[in-house]
């Protein structure tokens, strides 16, 4: 590993000027669990480190009724998986925080720093997506909010500009009809990185979907909104078989990637079967 300087400001703006400052040359850490195995690997070699550790204010998780979730980007997957707030208004995301990678990242990683690294094969992405949760950026020019589909540009790609730390994400209060359900699937037991995720969130009466939003990652190089399936659902008493056509519209509407985890056409049939699985669980139906 390449010797570097260890800096850590007071501020997040004083974290914004040391970027711009140093461009190129300097990488920002939080929990470190993606960055330090790429210095290992001499994929990154950068002279420099910016560390957040001393912000303690980012690492804070706060609810209202009106205002909704506010996840400090330094807040561990760990705590959020156990935040009475979260499990009470957000099972769903306390569910998928349990389940990312093993242990040991859940207790070192923070949830800020998935989101810029922009793995397509993690978990919170995908989950965040389907709660309609947006990201606050802040640099030299100032704060911007934007949604997860914008800030999620491609492929380990982000919108945040060189000079812009993550300092929150925001999620709206869930409507009192809204139930959500996130799946994932492990080609084995041992694997701690999902070859296919389907993250749904519904507003329900009964067995009837009012509105559904239906986010498809791990399998594309970003998660994906499935708007054709999203309306197709709407309206609809959910059975069988309105459960399966909905995932044969999410199978054919992504873009899945080939690698050597999996081909296309096998994420595709996986997708679709999670997605079906996942449709049925929210509405209480037998999944096969």
């Amino acid at each position: 590993m390449r010797n570097f300087a260890f800096l850590e400001p007071g501020s997040v703006q004083e974290a914004s000027r040391l970027l711009a400052d140093l461009g190129d040359e300097c990488r920002v850490i939080a929990g470190g669990t993606a960055l330090m195995l790429g210095m290992r690997q001499r994929m990154l070699t950068p002279s420099h480190l910016v560390s957040l550790g001393r912000l303690d204010a980012l690492r804070q998780i706060q609810f209202d009724a009106r205002g909704g979730l506010r996840i400090g980007a330094l807040a561990l997957h760990a705590q959020v998986a156990r935040s009475e707030l979260v499990q009470a208004h957000y099972p769903m995301l306390a569910s998928m925080a349990a389940r990312v990678a093993n242990p040991q990242v859940r207790n070192q990683g923070t949830i800020g720093g998935n989101l810029c690294y922009a793995d397509p094969a993690t978990d919170p992405p995908g989950c965040l997506m389907a709660l309609q949760a947006q990201v606050v950026l802040d640099g030299r020019n100032g704060e911007r909010v934007l949604d997860m589909e914008a800030f999620l540009v491609d492929y380990y790609t982000t919108a945040l500009a060189p000079d812009e730390v993550v300092t929150e994400i925001r999620i709206p209060a869930p409507a009192p009809d809204a139930v959500g359900h996130y799946a994932r699937f492990l080609r084995t037991a041992a694997e701690h990185r999902p070859l296919a995720s389907v993250a749904l969130v519904a507003r329900r009466t009964g067995a009837t979907c009012i509105e559904a939003r239906l986010a498809v990652g791990a399998s594309t190089p970003i998660p994906t909104r499935l708007r054709r399936a999203e309306a197709f659902l709407a309206g609809k008493a959910i059975t069988p078989e309105v459960a399966a056509e909905a995932a044969d519209l999410v199978a054919a509407d992504i873009d899945p990637v080939s690698d050597m985890r999996g081909n296309a056409d096998y994420r595709r049939e996986m997708v679709r079967t999670v997605a079906r699985r996942s449709i049925a669980t929210l509405f209480g139906l037998a999944a096969e």
